[in-house]
């Protein structure tokens, strides 16, 4: 082997290559991630660490009057021990793990993507990225439904740093802002933001902002102050599911 291929080698030129191949990359909450990991090598033969997959996304902080854009990995998983590759040499490595339960939905500006990288010893390692679209779950699909379904329209979806009060296993939360267009609610409520944490398959946390509409003096003053916003923490099971509507319908009434 020539110095020169050592050496370009080592900055990542004529290194291996990898490319992650899933078997769909149309996903929901809590299934099964699938696929190959292919890799090829290069003009020599090296030593391979490690091949692993990690799920990432980017979340808003604000640090000084400034949003900051930050990246988060959700999981990461390890799907081969130390080998190594022959020059040209192809080998694939199939996979599967399951996408945990609190992935943000790719809603909005949320992207989430599997990146796959190479542990390779004196040398660039090489990657590859993979975007997925992730699914709400059946509860969080059907809070959403319940609250459109009521006269609100989506205006955005973004994940932003969590504060400590609602962090949990991630740095930050996906938040689901509506505003109020037609029905009931319209004219009564600025915004209502929802917070999806899941506990289970089958059970998940729901928490509300509900903001309202100023209507006199004292509205208008408590809304300067911030006291117009309600939290409002609540539970839901997939028993709940055919009757997701109502408690939706009763837990807004009773704020707005």
């Amino acid at each position: 082997m020539s110095f020169f291929n050592k050496i370009f080698s080592s900055i990542g030129i004529g290194s291996a290559k990898v490319d992650t191949k899933l078997t769909t990359d149309q996903l929901r909450a809590g299934e099964k991630v699938s696929g190959v990991v292919e890799i090829t090598g290069g003009n020599m033969e090296q030593q391979i660490a490690e091949i692993y997959l990690s799920l990432v996304t980017t979340y808003i902080k604000e640090s000084n009057d400034r949003k900051i854009t930050k990246q988060a990995t959700i999981e990461k998983v390890k799907i081969v021990e130390p080998f190594t590759i022959g020059s040209n040499e192809r080998r694939e490595f199939p996979f599967s793990f399951v996408l945990p339960l609190d992935t943000p939905a790719t809603l909005g500006r949320t992207k989430v993507w599997i990146h796959t990288g190479l542990d390779i010893k004196n040398a660039v390692d090489p990657s590859d990225k993979d975007y997925i679209s992730v699914s709400p779950s059946p509860l969080a699909a059907g809070v959403l439904n319940a609250v459109y379904d009521l006269g609100f329209s989506l205006r955005k979806v973004d994940c932003e740093a969590a504060p400590y009060r609602l962090r949990r296993r991630l740095p930050f939360v996906q938040e689901f802002e509506f505003v109020s267009t037609s029905g009931q609610f319209r004219g009564r409520l600025d915004e209502v933001e929802v917070m999806f944490f899941p506990q289970s398959d089958n059970k998940l946390e729901v928490m509300m902002q509900i903001d309202r509409r100023a209507r006199g003096l004292s509205s208008f003053l408590a809304e300067a102050m911030d006291m117009d916003e309600c939290f409002v923490t609540f539970t839901l099971t997939s028993e709940d599911l055919p009757t997701i509507k109502s408690k939706i319908n009763q837990i807004i009434s009773r704020y707005s």
